[in-house]
């Protein structure tokens, strides 16, 4: 399913998603479909290396759900498309290269989840971010209540679920909501710079690592010790491998083939 709500742009091993759909880039089944879609085709594309999600706008990065998509009694209505949230984000989390979220203003409701499962964040001075759903009666159906609460722990996690709070760029860099705060109209040149950084790293490593670092939310830590063995040694069977070490030796560029 793709959609005209997101615009996609491959530049080498770099992907960029910008959300489109003006004035406040809400999502819409229909846009939640098309990301899942295109995370799917990306973790097939062995040339991808990265994803950056962004927005084009200063004010909104995204403002989460329409509202008006759920102001009516139609329970199997708002299931979907509760559904449509949990796959997408759940398939962003599970993207096999390195995704950034590239923030620029309000990032609200399921507009903060799809940054919450980027695996960096970083975000413009004009950013606000908030997870504000209990206010209208709803709740994080976006993956946003274990995301939050692992990132940035239980206790600001509940502060911005159950308060409201609304949390402003440099504060949000001092909890660990983001890494790092840039000046406006920044955020994408950031993020690139992120994403070439990517580029030096083996693409068969890095999923190997964030695999290992996913299992640390929920696995046993003796298990994620030995799991670490396991996939130092499995990663002998790749080409990556052997050309990071020999071109280490040779002292040249790696060619990565992704495999």
């Amino acid at each position: 399913m793709m959609s005209d709500l997101l615009k996609l742009e491959v530049r080498g091993h770099v992907a960029i998603v910008t959300m489109n759909n003006p004035p406040a880039n809400t999502w819409t089944p229909e846009s939640l479909g098309s990301l899942k879609d295109i995370v799917g085709k990306l973790n097939e594309d062995k040339e991808n290396y990265s994803l950056i999600i962004a927005s084009d706008s200063e004010k909104f990065f995204s403002a989460g759900a329409d509202l008006n998509r759920f102001n009516h009694d139609d329970k199997a209505q708002s299931f979907e498309f509760s559904l449509a949230f949990g796959e997408a984000f759940e398939a962003l989390t599970n993207y096999q290269g390195v995704s950034i979220a590239a923030i620029t203003g309000f990032a609200m409701g399921g507009g903060l989840e799809v940054a919450l499962s980027c695996d960096v964040r970083i975000c413009e001075e004009q950013a606000q971010m908030a997870l504000p759903e209990a206010s209208v009666g709803l709740l994080p159906c976006g993956l946003g209540s274990q995301q939050l609460s692992w990132l940035i722990g239980e206790a600001w996690a509940k502060r911005m679920m159950l308060l409201g709070e609304r949390i402003k760029a440099p504060q949000a860099e001092r909890i660990g909501l983001v890494s790092e705060v840039v000046d406006t109209g920044t955020v994408l040149e950031k993020a690139l710079e992120l994403a070439a950084k990517v580029e030096n790293q083996s693409p068969t490593s890095v999923r190997y690592c964030k695999s290992l670092i996913m299992e640390a939310r929920g696995g046993d830590m003796n298990s994620a010790f030995s799991k670490e063995r396991e996939q130092f040694v499995k990663l002998w069977d790749t080409k990556d491998q052997k050309e990071g070490v020999a071109a280490f030796v040779d002292k040249r560029k790696a060619q990565w083939k992704n495999c």
